[in-house]
C-alpha cells in the first residue's frame, strides 16, 4: 500500500485529558490507524476537555497506533460564544500553522461557535489551499429538528436562532472546498447542489472478521420460522434517535398480541423517559434497557441474533448502526430516509415507512411476524446489502478520492 504525504484532518470528536493522559474514543482511534496506513504522517486537531471520561474513551499510549507517524493537536472546547471569542485568534494561528505544513487538508464541520473544523476550511480558502469537507449529518437540519425536545428553554431558544445561520454557514464553507465527502445518501443529497466535487462516501468502523458467516446466514434465516420476534436496536437513548416511538411501536405490537423480546443497546439522555414509557406500557417482561454495553463482541452477538433491527431516527444523518446491523444479516425496519433507503437499494434487506408514522412502523413489523417465510428471505437480503461495508475498504476509498482531488 503507497503511502503519501501529510493529512492534516480536524476531527470533532473530544479529546479527554486526565492524570493518566490523554484518551480518545475507541473508534477515532481506530480512524487514525486507518488514515495512517494511507499517509505518510497524519495530524488530527481535535477539541480537547477535561472530567470524567465518555463510554468507550481509552488511553492514546494503549491503542497501538504508530504514534511517530500521527500527531494530536488539541484545541479548546468552545462551544459558548464567550468561550470561541476568547480563543479564536490563538487557535486561528495554530491552525494556519497546521494548513501550510500539510499536503492534504480535511475537516469535518458543524455547528457555529467552536467549530474549528470551518475556521480551519476558511483559513485554507483564503491560503489558496484545497481542502475537502467531510461529514456525516446535516447539522443545521438536526438542530432545528430537535430544538423543541431540550429541557432548558435557553438551548431550545438558541437552537432556533442558530439552525438558520448555521445553513448559510455551510452552504458557504462547501461551496469554496475543492471537495465533499458526505457519509451517507441523506448529507449527500443535501450537500451536493452546493460542492464542486461531491462524493458518496461512508466511515465505519467494521472489519471484515465481523461480518456474518454465510453459513451463520442460513441458520439464523431456517430458525426465525419459530419463536418469538427478536427485536434489537443499538444508539444512544436521545430525541434524534426515536426512542419515544420506539417503545410506542412495542406497545402496538404487544396489543396485537405479537411474541416478542426487544433489546436497547444504548445510554443517553432518555433512557430514563423510556424505561418510565416501558413500565407505563407494562413491557418490563418483554423490553430489555441495556445502558452502554462496551464490549463490542456482545454488541455483535446481540445483532446477529436479531430478526429485526427496529430503528426511528428522526433527523437527516447517516448512522452507523443501520450497516452494523445489515452486515450482521439484521433487517432494517423503521422510518424512511436517503441513507437507509441507499443502503437496501440493490437486495431489499429492509422495510421502510414514512418519518413519524408509529402505526405504519408497527403493522410493518405485525406483517413480518406473521409471514416467517418473508422476514427469513429479508435476513438473507439484509447480508447482501452489507456485504461491501468494511472499514479497510471505505478508508481506502476515501483517501484515494482526497489523493485524486487535493
Amino acid at each position: 500500500m503507497t503511502k503519501s504525504g501529510k493529512l492534516l484532518i480536524y476531527a470533532p470528536v473530544p479529546l479527554v485529558q486526565t492524570k493518566d493522559g490523554l484518551h480518545l474514543e475507541g473508534q477515532a482511534c481506530n480512524g487514525l490507524r486507518l488514515w495512517a496506513e494511507h499517509f505518510d504522517e497524519v495530524v488530527c486537531m481535535n477539541p480537547v476537555t477535561t472530567g470524567p471520561l465518555p463510554d468507550g474513551w481509552i488511553p492514546i499510549d494503549q491503542a497501538g497506533l504508530d504514534m511517530d507517524r500521527i500527531r494530536l493537536v488539541p484545541l479548546p472546547m468552545a462551544y459558548r460564544p464567550d468561550q470561541f471569542f476568547r480563543h479564536f485568534r490563538a487557535c486561528r494561528d495554530i491552525i494556519r500553522t497546521e494548513i501550510a505544513n500539510a499536503d492534504y487538508r480535511s475537516f469535518s464541520i458543524g455547528g457555529l461557535a467552536g467549530d474549528w473544523g470551518s475556521v480551519a476550511a476558511w483559513q485554507s480558502h483564503r491560503a489558496g489551499l484545497p481542502f475537502a469537507i467531510w461529514t456525516d449529518r446535516v447539522e443545521s437540519e438536526v438542530v432545528r429538528r430537535t430544538a423543541a425536545s431540550s429541557d432548558l428553554w435557553r438551548r431550545r431558544l438558541r437552537a432556533r436562532l442558530e439552525h438558520r445561520p448555521m445553513w448559510w454557514w455551510e452552504k458557504f464553507i462547501i461551496r469554496r472546498a475543492a471537495l465533499g465527502l458526505f457519509h451517507g445518501k441523506e448529507t449527500f443529497d443535501t450537500y451536493a447542489p452546493y460542492c464542486k466535487q461531491p462524493q458518496l462516501v461512508h466511515d465505519i468502523h467494521i472489519n471484515k472478521a465481523d461480518h456474518i458467516t454465510p453459513d451463520q446466514v442460513q441458520t439464523k434465516s431456517a430458525a426465525v420460522a419459530q419463536g418469538p420476534l427478536n427485536i434489537v436496536y443499538t444508539g444512544r437513548a436521545s430525541a434524534m434517535k426515536g426512542p419515544q416511538d420506539w417503545v410506542g411501536v412495542l406497545d402496538r405490537l404487544n396489543a396485537q398480541d405479537v411474541d416478542f423480546k426487544a433489546t436497547w443497546l444504548g445510554d443517553g439522555p432518555d433512557l430514563a423517559e423510556m424505561k418510565s414509557l416501558v413500565d407505563a406500557a407494562g413491557l418490563k417482561e418483554k423490553v430489555h434497557l441495556a445502558g452502554f454495553v462496551e464490549d463490542r463482541d456482545t454488541v455483535m452477538q446481540h445483532l446477529r441474533a436479531a430478526h429485526i433491527f427496529l430503528f426511528c431516527h428522526k433527523t437527516p444523518e447517516s448512522p452507523r448502526c443501520l450497516i452494523e446491523a445489515l452486515v450482521s444479516a439484521a433487517p432494517i425496519v423503521g422510518y424512511e430516509g436517503s441513507f437507509a433507503r441507499d443502503l437496501i437499494a440493490e437486495h431489499q434487506g429492509g422495510r421502510l415507512v414514512p418519518l413519524n408514522d408509529v402505526d405504519a412502523l408497527s403493522d410493518a413489523v405485525a406483517a413480518l411476524d406473521k409471514d416467517r417465510a418473508a422476514l427469513a428471505d429479508l435476513i438473507v437480503r439484509a447480508a447482501d446489502d452489507g456485504a461491501p461495508f468494511d472499514d479497510e475498504s471505505v478508508y481506502e476509498h476515501r483517501c484515494e478520492i482526497i489523493k485524486t482531488y487535493l
